[in-house]
């Protein structure tokens, strides 16, 4: 089955009257916004970024040593940005999955694998130890088949899988369409260790135990610059400044404050909906009776859930790069995304023609070219940075924050030693060069779906030189 991407009617007339509000933020519970930082400070470790990386290092880092004097910033709200636009799946791979993970890191792949398990086995410790709401479920994750030639891909993905440490399962086309009635299903593999997770929801509350905790939290306060002033690093901000001994960097996908990360890292947005509640009789229609997370094996592929509420969140496919890695909050709405999804929606489950949707919304995801995040040091070793968690960040985030707070610490460890973190990825060309080669790269993948999986000659010479870009 091939996607087809000119909407028809009734894909349209699921559209009228959305809400470009993320579904997780157009919430109640959403806490009051802090203050904003005024007056001159200082600190013993700043992070900046209030998304999944800088609340987990602030937090990690004031259990490891709660007399420790942390300041956050962020420059909008938290959750405002990825953490709250996802579809919030909690991943065990730290990697961007198994493959990737074989292809760039084969010796230190089992260890990974390790790593990641633990990694969210502590992380729904975390969430429970704090007594975090955030309907955090291991609901599993199927992955799909809708076209042939994806069966084989599946196989090895599953047999690969097992092989480093993982429990996936194989499904046939009608084992798959007993579990999720759509006809498009030919093939599917089960991973049992996935989560879902309300992502906002997460986020404040890891915001409210570093409240708890001590750390001196400051939103709507963008850092302009970081220098280097001996044995501290200063922050300059709108009306402010911060001197700290230490400084994490978690800014993700918008301009980078540290030269040397810019080029790694494009912004690419990614559209999401949600539909309206289901009815009962609209569920039985589905099946679905384990509401794990779903996603298919295209090079543009969609990732879909149910929501504690009783929705379904569908989104991916299209990826969009704006040319000089822009961001702006103007890119958040994509009429035509919104348009490609809700007939894809139909297609893959044509029983709940007549349903709306309520909310789409888009977001940036901090790209790089090997899918899964690298690190750094800067500063003379007093600041840390992650970033290029290219879609997976909600679970891989923790881990992440880890690696930082090893790498301040300047002392090596068993993360700190993996080539993971040690190497870095490819650099994207400078423009004009960088939309050229997004653009490109973007259609013929998008090529490659419609033609068997056919990989061009530009899709090949990127394979070998292990450059890539993920929809």
């Amino acid at each position: 089955m091939r996607f087809s991407d000119t909407p028809g009617s009734v894909a349209l007339d699921a559209l009228r009257g959305i809400s470009p509000t993320p579904l997780w933020l157009d919430d109640s519970r959403r806490p009051e916004a802090t203050g904003v930082l005024s007056t001159d400070i200082s600190c013993s470790l700043l992070v900046i970024g209030g998304g999944f990386s800088g609340l987990w290092t602030a937090l990690m880092a004031k259990r490891a040593n709660p007399s420790r004097d942390i300041v956050l910033v962020d420059a909008g709200r938290v959750a405002d940005a990825a953490s709250g636009r996802n579809g919030g799946f909690v991943s065990h791979s730290l990697t961007h999955g198994i493959r990737n993970g074989a292809d760039r890191w084969p010796a230190d792949l089992d260890q990974l694998v390790h790593l990641g398990h633990e990694n969210l086995d502590d992380l729904a410790r975390d969430v429970d130890q704090w007594g975090i709401d955030c309907d955090f479920s291991i609901a599993g994750e199927f992955v799909v088949s809708v076209q042939e030639y994806q069966i084989d891909d599946l196989r090895d993905t599953a047999q690969l899988a097992n092989a480093h440490g993982d429990t996936v399962h194989e499904l046939t086309g009608e084992q798959m369409r007993a579990e999720v009635h759509s006809e498009t299903y030919l093939f599917g593999i089960a991973d049992p260790d996935v989560a879902l997770v309300n992502p906002a929801r997460l986020a404040w509350g890891l915001l409210d135990a570093c409240q708890e905790a001590g750390v001196r939290v400051f939103e709507r306060t963008p850092v302009l610059d970081l220098v280097d002033v001996g044995k501290r690093v200063m922050a300059a901000t709108e009306l402010a400044s911060i001197t700290a001994r230490q400084v994490a960097v978690a800014t993700n996908a918008f301009p980078p404050l540290l030269r040397k990360m810019a080029k790694y890292i494009v912004p690419v947005y990614d559209y999401v909906l949600a539909t309206e509640p289901l009815t009962a009789m609209q569920w039985a229609s589905l099946g679905w009776n384990g509401r794990q997370g779903l996603s298919d094996a295209g090079n543009q592929f969609h990732y879909y859930r149910p929501t504690a509420d009783g929705r379904v969140l569908w989104g991916g496919y299209d990826a969009v790069y704006h040319r000089d890695s822009g961001v702006d909050p103007a890119f958040e709405v994509d009429h035509g995304a919104f348009a490609r999804l809700s007939e894809h929606f139909h297609q893959t489950f044509p029983q709940l023609e007549g349903i709306r949707f309520t909310h789409g919304w888009g977001g940036a995801i901090d790209t790089c070219s090997r899918f899964a995040p690298f690190w750094g040091r800067a500063h003379r070793g007093k600041t840390a940075f992650v970033a290029g968690y290219t879609g997976l960040g909600v679970g891989s985030s923790r881990f992440g924050a880890r690696v930082m707070l090893d790498l301040l610490s300047g002392e090596r460890t068993e993360l700190s030693e993996l080539s993971m973190v040690r190497s870095k990825p490819l650099p994207f060309p400078p423009e004009p060069f960088r939309s050229m080669g997004i653009n490109w790269t973007t259609k013929s993948l998008h090529s490659a779906d419609l033609h068997e999986g056919r990989r061009n000659l530009w899709l090949r010479t990127l394979d070998r030189v292990g450059l890539g870009f993920d929809s």
